[in-house]
């Protein structure tokens, strides 16, 4: 899990005077000083929710997804979300109550400050990434206000020409995971009605602090449970790795760290004679529970012989009945998603959302990316 250390860091918002888009009076600056952790806090909540409602929808399949991606894009949603569906969205992405959208909005943009300077100070052990872009119709007038939040997210399409349009986005989304998220937006889902397409795309590359040797690397029977098993290259090395049992989770966990020290990979293994281990596991993953996986003080750093599976996986996901599960009422006719735009346009409306992820683990690190619109 990254940790991040930082130093006081003042991001100002725009004083608006003429549009109020986030609140009854935006002219207030909000210095809201748990609001980042509120967002982040909200986040890993989300990514619990998500996880536990996924595994119950496809209880037999292998899942793999983003809830980083899809959360960014939810918070997009919310930000130009207004009335009943703002107030819907903010309760299922977890914000506190107390915390208004102007505050929200200032930690959303200082997350996206500590990132760009990421990207700017650079690592030769990661690489790490996430960007949001709002496609807006050229039919539709971006409110003034707005166009200042969003300055670098807003882009504007002519959706009548739909291939183009889609041949926008997806190249949008291929450049930022490094062409490993491809055709998120299939052929013939926009049209001249579409209005406003949020996206999310992002990306991770990551070497292990410990490489496995290929020379170790061999196929294997891979237990899927006491019943199931599939024949997989196993990648294998002995070596020392923070180790915990949790009896809470009944599971083994270990952490696996990238160079750098900053990313880790955690993997849960629940006991080799339990058919639901795996479900079991995520009806007790808690946000505590979480906490203290990646608490440095519970693991112990033991000698342990390590044996994973080498894969490449790409799932995609249709979010519409996961996110209407969370009492999210976007999707219907009566949405209000009139803070980005004026009146003057077509009515915005969403219809759909989509997902897709790849992951790719070998003997050198992992690949991950993801997108979400």
């Amino acid at each position: 899990m990254m940790i991040l250390w930082m130093c006081v860091v003042a991001v100002t918002l725009p004083v608006f005077t003429n549009q109020q888009c986030l609140t009854k009076d935006d002219s207030k600056p909000s210095t809201d000083p748990q609001a980042r952790l509120a967002l982040f806090r909200g986040q890993q909540e989300f990514s619990l929710a998500m996880l536990q409602t996924v595994n119950h929808m496809y209880p037999n399949q292998n899942i793999f997804f983003s809830p980083h991606s899809i959360y960014q894009a939810m918070l997009l949603s919310y930000f130009v979300a207004a009335n009943h569906t703002e107030a819907s969205i903010k309760k299922a992405i977890f914000l506190p109550k107390q915390q208004d959208k102007l505050s929200t909005m200032q930690a959303y943009r200082l997350e996206k400050f500590f990132q760009s300077m990421r990207l700017v100070n650079g690592s030769d052990s990661y690489e790490l990434r996430s960007a949001n872009r709002l496609f807006v119709s050229q039919q539709q007038k971006v409110k003034e206000c707005m166009l200042e939040l969003f300055k670098d997210e807003v882009q504007q399409v002519d959706f009548a020409k739909s291939a183009e349009s889609a041949q926008v986005i997806n190249q949008w989304v291929a450049n930022q995971t490094k062409n490993n998220i491809k055709e998120l937006i299939p052929e013939g889902s926009i049209s001249e009605t579409t209005q406003l397409i949020l996206t999310n795309a992002a990306y991770f590359k990551g070497l292990w602090k410990s490489k496995f040797l290929k020379s170790n690397s061999r196929k294997e029977i891979f237990y899927i449970n006491s019943s199931k098993n599939a024949f997989v290259t196993m990648m294998r090395q002995k070596g020392t790795f923070n180790h915990a049992v949790s009896e809470q989770l009944g599971a083994h966990i270990l952490e696996l760290p990238y160079k750098g020290d900053d990313v880790s990979m955690f993997v849960l293994l629940p006991p080799f004679a339990s058919p639901s281990g795996i479900t079991n596991i995520l009806k007790r993953l808690t946000l505590k529970t979480l906490h203290e996986i990646i608490d440095e003080d519970s693991m112990i750093p033991r000698a342990v012989e390590v044996s994973i599976p080498k894969f490449e996986v790409e799932k995609s996901i249709e979010l519409v009945q996961i996110l209407t599960s969370f009492g999210i009422d976007m999707f219907e006719d009566t949405a209000d998603l009139s803070s980005l735009t004026d009146a003057t346009g077509p009515r915005v409306r969403f219809t759909d959302a989509v997902h897709k992820a790849r992951l790719q683990v070998d003997e050198d690190g992992t690949t991950a990316a993801a997108a979400s619109a």
